[in-house]
């Protein structure tokens, strides 16, 4: 490994191993840049994995947060909050939808909406609720949203797994079909509009539609996790709205705090009432550091025009590297919408990690074969520019000596 990713590490770590790091300590950050404790420059292609939407150091978002601090950071859900109800109409009114839960991560907003498809099953009278979920899917890394994500490997050693789930082949209406047949328990249907950890594999928009028609004549909840595709990465606020659709739960967190920890349930009118005083809680969810952290983001992105510049910029970005990457053997596809990209080669790349950090360019590798690309909203054509420049190579080297 190159010399200059060297970080001094303790010999006898404290901090619990589950993470396979490289070894890089970042210092700071401005836009799409951020430096290690080496002054070393890196263009960020990963955003804290979709989570930096204005970027590092964005000064709008860092004097609010500076304000706030000052004031409140966390009363706690005992007393109102006030920036909970400004920040809950906001997304209402952004995705045209009833109410909101916050919770501090995607994985909580996850098991929130669980919760509510169980609870919308029992108070129908069905006391063993199913949901439909699917092959692909990631949904967190707790037990029950480890029993709803797909992934084997993580899963493993686990066990047992929470029942009440039935995987189905994502993009298969008729196998949703069948399964709404052989399952009259299912109170349901949840998935990630564009999986994220699954290899930036999107649902296809007439799938989705065929999803909320099915729902409709089932009267079942359609749970759309947009944890990761959410909050204005595809170029609309939500990667479903691409499709016209509305869904009945929906969880939010990663670029809705612009890295402040965020989540979010938002529901409509069928899931609104679902949860009552008791059924659920969170000790951080919705403090005042968080909500400012939300209301915010979503000020800058309407006033700087992050939706048409995730649009535009993610376009570009995409077709530089559909030219670079044309015809190179190993290639399988590029994929994903606005600035949430993935390539998927024919073979396991981790090892593209530590090359393109080498390189000067942080990215992601998930699913073991995929490339994915999350940088922040504010990414400017020339960076991207910058990205195919430096990435592509990259991947032409790796599959020819691999």
């Amino acid at each position: 490994m190159n010399a200059a990713l060297s970080s001094p590490a303790p010999a006898d770590p404290h901090v619990m191993q589950t993470y396979g790091r490289l070894p890089i300590a970042l210092a700071h950050g401005q836009g799409c840049h951020v430096w290690d404790v080496n002054g070393r420059r890196y263009l960020d292609g990963l955003g804290g994995i979709a989570v930096n939407t204005v970027g590092h150091a964005h000064p709008k978002l860092v004097a609010a947060l500076q304000e706030q601090v000052a004031k409140l950071i966390h009363t706690s859900n005992y007393y109102l909050v006030p920036l909970q109800e400004q920040l809950a109409t906001e997304l209402c009114e952004l995705s045209g939808m009833s109410n909101v839960f916050f919770c501090s991560t995607g994985l909580e907003a996850n098991e929130a909406a669980l919760k509510i498809a169980r609870k919308f099953g029992h108070d129908k009278g069905n006391t063993a609720p199913e949901v439909i979920v699917f092959e692909g899917a990631f949904h967190g890394r707790s037990i029950a949203t480890l029993s709803a994500t797909a992934n084997p490997k993580i899963q493993a050693g686990f066990g047992p797994l929470v029942p009440g789930f039935v995987r189905v082949p994502l993009n298969d209406l008729s196998a949703v079909e069948a399964t709404l047949k052989a399952h009259p328990n299912v109170t349901a249907i949840f998935l990630e509009t564009i999986q994220g950890e699954g290899g930036i594999k999107p649902a296809h928009m007439e799938f989705l539609r065929g999803l909320r028609r099915l729902c409709d004549q089932h009267d079942l909840l359609l749970m759309l996790d947009e944890v990761q595709c959410g909050i204005g990465r595809t170029g609309k606020w939500f990667a479903h709205q691409w499709a016209g659709i509305q869904p009945d739960v929906m969880p939010l967190a990663k670029g809705l705090g612009s890295g402040v920890p965020v989540g979010a349930v938002v529901c409509g009118p069928r899931a609104a009432k679902v949860l009552q005083a008791g059924n659920h809680g969170s000790t951080f969810g919705g403090n005042p550091l968080a909500m400012r952290a939300g209301v915010e983001t979503l000020r800058i992105m309407k006033e700087e025009g992050l939706l048409a510049n995730a649009e535009t910029v993610g376009a570009a970005l995409k077709v530089g590297l559909e030219r670079e990457l044309a015809g190179v053997a190993g290639v399988v596809e590029v994929r994903g919408q606005g600035l949430m990209l993935g390539i998927e080669l024919d073979r396991p790349c981790g090892a593209l990690l530590t090359q393109a950090a080498e390189a000067g360019l942080l990215i992601s590798v998930t699913a073991e074969r995929v490339v994915r690309l999350v940088p922040a909203l504010i990414l400017t054509l020339e960076e991207a520019e910058q990205i195919v420049a430096i990435l592509c190579p990259l991947i032409q080297s790796f599959l020819a000596q691999s």
